[in-house]
């Protein structure tokens, strides 16, 4: 996760005045009320985080019903400053909380929910990158409900050694325990084009999230891949195709493509939103590419049906 604060925050956005309206393929319900406030309920009574919450996700009521949620590990600031999300960025993130890992566990169990994702904000701060938040939380949900699938989305697990090699073998490490934990998918955003990587991430890069699903595959061939894009940035379509072609050099099996909404005036425009055709024309390129599962439409997030198998996007 890499987070830009939208808090009392100023920023060379804010002078850009909002986008226009939002298409009527971008309006959605809430969603089932009741359920709603139950896992807002959990999630508040067990002082947890979730980026279904953080984020502002449309499909949060719906992934609630479907028993699906996704947490967000290492409290709510984080180390990076990406010009897109909405998480809180900070220099100086909240201590690790070590009950965070029980009380998540707990929160599964009580809302009975089948099929859980782990996110986090980037901990750049911690030597290991936060890669132990993702181990001892799917080791303590395991505890209490071993039947629950688990998927991980991870920061990408890069820093603390000016040497590159070092640093490679350091990344390789950390992400190595989080899949030698066996989570039934290893998620990671490459989340825009290579052109527009800079002013958009800040703090990663298109190359180095690439060496990560590389390294993934490499190190844990039984585990697949997922990665996902934010249309609306002003990348083209033929842009888009590069990208997917560049996963599936790296043998990445499942894709999320969605339309970027920007969250305050702090953060990057709306370039464009994507017509719904668009995103089936995109899905039909992925799938000819050799995509195991791909969900493409304007209000897909990453972790959208993401307990389910392949079907047709939405």
């Amino acid at each position: 996760m890499s987070p830009a604060s939208s808090r009392g925050s100023t920023s060379r956005y804010s002078a850009i005045p909002p986008a226009e309206r939002l298409p009527e393929w971008l309006r959605r319900p809430v969603g089932e009320a009741s359920r709603l406030e139950a896992v807002q309920g959990v999630v508040k009574q067990q002082r947890l985080h979730t980026i279904c919450e953080e984020g502002r996700c449309p499909n949060r009521g719906e992934c609630y019903a479907a028993g699906t949620a996704t947490f967000l590990l290492g409290g709510p600031i984080c180390t990076r400053s990406c010009a897109f999300c909405q998480v809180e960025k900070g220099l100086a993130p909240v201590p690790v909380d070590g009950g965070e890992a029980e009380r998540v566990a707990e929160a599964v169990a009580s809302l009975q929910l089948r099929y859980v994702v782990l996110t986090a904000v980037a901990r750049d701060d911690l030597v290991d990158h936060g890669a132990g938040l993702f181990t001892a939380t799917m080791a303590a949900i395991r505890r209490r409900t071993p039947a629950v699938a688990i998927e991980v989305l991870t920061p990408d697990f890069w820093g603390g050694n000016a040497d590159p090699v070092a640093a490679v073998r350091a990344q390789r490490q950390r992400l190595a325990s989080v899949l030698a934990a066996a989570p039934v998918c290893f998620n990671h955003n490459l989340e825009t084009v290579e052109r527009l990587q800079g002013e958009v991430r800040r703090g990663a890069t298109y190359r180095r999230s690439l060496g990560l699903l590389a390294a993934a595959r490499e190190l844990a061939p039984e585990i697949p891949t997922k990665s996902g894009l934010m249309l609306g940035l002003g990348e083209s379509f033929e842009e888009v195709v590069a990208s997917l072609q560049d996963l599936r050099a790296v043998d990445c099996q499942r894709l999320t493509l969605g339309q970027y909404l920007r969250p305050s005036l702090a953060h990057l425009p709306v370039a464009r939103y994507w017509r719904p055709e668009e995103f089936e024309r995109l899905a039909a390129v992925a799938r000819d590419l050799g995509f195991a599962q791909v969900r493409s439409g304007p209000l897909v997030r990453s972790s959208y049906h993401a307990g389910e198998d392949d079907t047709p996007a939405p």
